[in-house]
């Protein structure tokens, strides 16, 4: 587990082999969230990176009768 430390800005420094795991870039922006006494940083991405992600997906289901 790694450490960071808060600045007087309130600023942390993300951790290089994070950085390098996620392949973050400067600019990039992140969303934070708090859930209980915990932060977590949610990468966002863009949505043009979204497509083709459900290409070769089943779309085949069964359905109600009211539904066709």
């Amino acid at each position: 587990m790694t450490t960071v430390t808060v600045s007087p800005k309130y600023q942390v420094v993300i951790p290089k082999e994070i950085r390098e795991k996620l392949q973050l870039k400067p600019g990039q922006k992140l969303q934070i969230v708090q859930i209980g006494d915990r932060i977590e940083f949610l990468l966002l991405k863009d949505i043009k990176e979204a497509r083709g992600f459900l290409k070769g997906m089943n779309t085949n289901i069964e359905r109600e009768g009211d539904r066709l």
